[in-house]
């Protein structure tokens, strides 16, 4: 399995969806039936498969190609990036075109640029689905950053390797006036002894340049959580720990 990966700070990360309160777990995984002109239909086409025979997400899910796809393209879904009209779109902030989630996440991530999603409270709320962790560890996500978590959800973040960090202090994406097209550096993990439940620092730098700093808290809550999360995900510390044995 090699080294484990080294846990450090976040650098010029930049935001994918700016979201509200309540976004459950099918909004960030859908399990409904694949749209035609949706990333996850566009592979399926690309692929030879007929619109009839697109199926549902909840029948691909052994799919990671159409499951990374589908995760946050639900029809539900508003991004605040886009006047918060429905559908999984948002702002590609480099160009300001519209585009899918999926699509926008691929462009950063072939210029290297970790992505970081803001949400209100209850984030991740409903049924447990490991895809809505595993799809945006997968688009390339670092963290999410939210005035509160839905527990399993919370969990399963950490458990792939993404960082759940909370607002404090009565703040929120309103208060702070966040608008998606911020740059932002997760500070304080380079160099330090992992704790649970400890504070990191969010540096926030607006389009006009001008930046601020705030403390926000890390939902590492166990020292079982602490450990998967250094291994990169629960997954490499099995294996780690099958390998070490």
């Amino acid at each position: 399995g090699g080294p484990p990966p080294v846990v450090k700070d976040v650098n010029g990360a930049r935001v994918l969806a700016l979201l509200g309160d309540s976004v459950t777990t099918d909004h960030i995984s859908p399990a409904g039936n694949i749209k035609a002109d949706s990333p996850a239909g566009q592979y399926l086409r690309n692929k030879g498969v007929e619109p009839r025979d697109f199926n549902s997400y909840g029948s691909r899910r052994g799919n990671h190609e159409v499951m990374m796809r589908g995760t946050f393209a639900n029809i539900r879904i508003r991004n605040e990036m886009l006047g918060g009209e429905e559908g999984g779109n948002t702002r590609y902030i480099p160009t300001g075109e519209k585009m899918p989630i999926y699509d926008a996440a691929m462009r950063y991530q072939a210029s290297g640029t970790p992505l970081v999603v803001i949400a209100g409270q209850e984030y991740g709320t409903g049924s447990s689905r490991d895809w809505a962790a595993k799809g945006t560890n997968l688009l390339g996500v670092k963290a999410v950053v939210a005035e509160s978590f839905e527990r399993i959800h919370r969990s399963n973040l950490v458990g792939m390797g993404v960082l759940p960090l909370q607002f404090k202090l009565d703040q929120n994406r309103k208060s702070l006036n966040l608008n998606g097209s911020e740059t932002l550096d997760i500070l304080g993990l380079t160099g330090v002894e992992l704790t649970p439940r400890m504070n990191l620092t969010l540096v926030i730098t607006r389009e006009d340049g001008s930046s601020e700093k705030i403390e926000v808290l890390c939902r590492i809550d166990t020292l079982n959580e602490v450990e998967y999360f250094k291994s990169g995900g629960i997954l490499h510390y099995v294996l780690r720990q099958l390998i070490a044995s």
